[in-house]
């Protein structure tokens, strides 16, 4: 199966390196295509600085930022794709996003925990 979704990550987060590792694992179809942002050789569709700043993907040409992204690779999953449905439906999409927000107020802190 070619992945039908790209998701950029910071190699060098001990959090993103956790998250990733759990979600190639179960990815068993391969349905998603991870892309270290640390590789030099790597091509960005924005701003490497933004791409590391937030989470992003591109799912069916579209990039995503953030909870939206994180919707997007949890879809791409089975057993997580319940949770990216309701992370990707209207009335809850903004309730992702302010926990993603609030997520990134507290992942420095985080990452010295993992570190």
């Amino acid at each position: 199966m070619a992945p039908s979704l790209t998701v950029w990550f910071d190699s060098g987060c001990p959090l993103c390196q956790r998250e990733i590792a759990l979600m190639r694992r179960l990815d068993r179809r391969g349905a998603i295509r991870f892309v270290d942002l640390r590789s030099i050789d790597v091509p960005c569709p924005i701003d490497r600085a933004e791409l590391l700043a937030r989470f992003h993907a591109e799912e069916n040409g579209r990039l995503l930022s953030g909870a939206a992204a994180f919707g997007a690779m949890w879809r791409a999953v089975p057993i997580l794709r319940p949770l990216g449905l309701l992370a990707g439906w209207p009335p809850l999409a903004p309730a992702f996003e302010a926990a993603y927000r609030r997520f990134l107020r507290l992942r420095p802190r985080l990452q010295k925990l993992f570190r």
